[in-house]
């Protein structure tokens, strides 16, 4: 680590004993432009890369360190497990809305990991098999299968793809069947009958057609209560009132630990074997039974129960500490309003993405004068500017207008914007903003000038020329609609 840690040039192999021999287990990148791959004796590794960095294998160690993974993804979803040696399994179906969508969620993951230096492969599909093929043997390193169609995603790749044992596929390979298309054109009997069931079933598992239960992570210490049915359950009705009674339970668990819940996952475990979760999320640390069971309960039409629910699971996946709120102290002080409950109602209806407030930010630059926060989130500290008014509506991006207008410090006389000509009654200005030249060199002298216009209808709107009027180098001098004034 740090200092002794090997260059990111340094070929680097793990192996294990296989029998008699040393076998590589894991090679990183160097290793692999090499030529080295997992499964090659040690000795023609070292034999190929006479300065190759050799360590022995920890396998405990790693699965230990998958699980830690395991427990972090958790943020995602409420259903992870580990799929050893090297992989996760994520049902993500409910969740991915809470994080901007499918794409925006494998974006998130992959971008987590590389910032941890964990290269990652991700996938999408309809079923775990099809999910595990496309993750290791698709060329595109964050894939999403069309819904309906996980056959297709997979038909054109190695049956290796197939989470069969390695015997099996090297067996499979000797007798012609290179790809999955191969073996689904074959008649099972055949199959079953040299190679068992598993052919079969890894192929209805991966179209589907067979169920491939996710065994969900439990870490330890994680707050849980849990209710068990000997006649299954499946009315909306029972499952919210047997969610009221989780929730209470939960909550003065957690009275007693000080503590408030920020996520909370019920988990579903179904009579055939599946698992089906749904998640909430709430803005501050929380106990509150009442609005707790809204949220999960909100939840329930989500729930497919199918053939009926065995147990009820409902974990505190995320918490923290409370802090005793305090009243007010003479009668004319007031509670502050809380609009939390609005806020975690809405978030998990519509997503984290698709709520947020505008928080000043510091810049001239008006398309950067402002980020997207938490609806809760505290001040960032900075201020709106008060010098020149602002528009109450900014255009996603300034879009050009045509105008009629005497360089270098006039407004214009008239402007076209959007196929409509508009006379220009009044106008204030320029007001000129810079660039910001520590961004990039285009910005070292470039400049707008910027102008409050009124046209004959009484409208107001905030246009701005990209230049100083004279020198072309400050800009391209045409012109641009950036806001509207209410």
């Amino acid at each position: 680590m740090g200092a002794d840690a090997p260059k990111a040039t340094t070929a680097i192999i793990l192996v294990a004993r296989h029998g008699s021999q040393q076998l590589v287990t894991a090679a990183n990148a160097e290793a692999h432009r090499l030529g080295l791959r997992p499964g090659m004796p040690a000795t023609k590794a070292q034999a190929l890369v006479p300065e190759l960095v050799v360590h022995q294998a920890d396998p405990e160690a790693d699965a230990k360190a998958l699980e830690r993974l395991a427990v972090w993804a958790l943020r995602y979803t409420p259903i992870v497990a580990t799929d050893a040696p090297d992989g996760l399994v994520l049902d993500t179906a409910g969740a991915d809305h809470l994080h901007g969508g499918e794409r925006a969620m494998l974006n998130d993951i992959v971008q987590r990991l590389n910032d941890a230096g964990i290269t990652a492969r991700v996938a999408i599909s309809d079923t775990r098999g099809a999910s595990h093929a496309l993750a290791r043997h698709s060329a595109d390193p964050a894939t999403i299968a069309p819904s309906g169609r996980p056959l297709a995603a997979i038909t054109s790749m190695p049956v290796a793809a197939l989470r069969l044992p390695a015997s099996m596929v090297h067996d499979l390979r000797r007798l012609g069947f290179d790809r999955v298309s191969d073996l689904c054109a074959t008649p099972r009997a055949p199959l079953a009958l040299r190679f068992g069931p598993i052919v079969g079933r890894r192929l209805d598992q991966a179209l589907g057609d067979a169920g491939d239960p996710i065994d969900p992570l439990r870490p330890a210490d994680m707050i849980e209560v849990r209710r068990t049915f000997v006649e299954p359950i499946g009315a909306a009705e029972t499952i919210a009132r047997y969610v009221g009674k989780l929730v209470t339970e939960l909550c003065a668990i957690l009275e007693e630990k000080g503590q408030g819940v920020l996520r909370a996952d019920l988990v579903c475990q179904l009579v055939d074997g599946r698992v089906q979760a749904v998640r909430v999320g709430t803005a501050k640390p929380l106990r509150d039974i009442k609005r707790l069971t809204r949220l999960l309960c909100d939840k329930i039409e989500t729930i497919d129960p199918g053939f009926g629910i065995e147990s009820l699971r409902l974990a505190a996946t995320l918490v923290q500490s409370v802090t005793p709120a305090q009243s007010a102290t003479s009668l004319l002080e007031t509670a502050e309003a809380d609009v939390t409950d609005l806020v975690d109602i809405l978030i998990n209806r519509l997503g984290k993405s698709a709520l947020y407030r505008l928080a000043p930010a510091q810049s001239d630059v008006p398309e950067r004068s402002f980020i997207k926060v938490a609806p809760t989130a505290p001040d960032t500290g900075s201020s709106w500017p008060t010098d020149w008014p602002r528009p109450s509506r900014l255009l996603n991006s300034p879009e050009q207008i045509q105008t009629v207008a005497l360089l270098p410090d006039n407004p214009p006389v008239s402007f076209t914007w959007r196929g409509a000509r508009r006379r220009v009654k009044r106008a204030d200005g320029p007001e000129r903003v810079f660039g910001e030249w520590w961004k990039t060199d285009a910005e070292l002298i470039a400049v707008r000038d910027y102008f409050r216009v009124e046209d004959e209808a009484g409208e107001r709107f905030w246009i701005f020329r990209a230049g100083d009027g004279e020198n072309a180098a400050t800009g391209s001098h045409h012109w641009f609609m950036h806001g509207i004034f209410g």
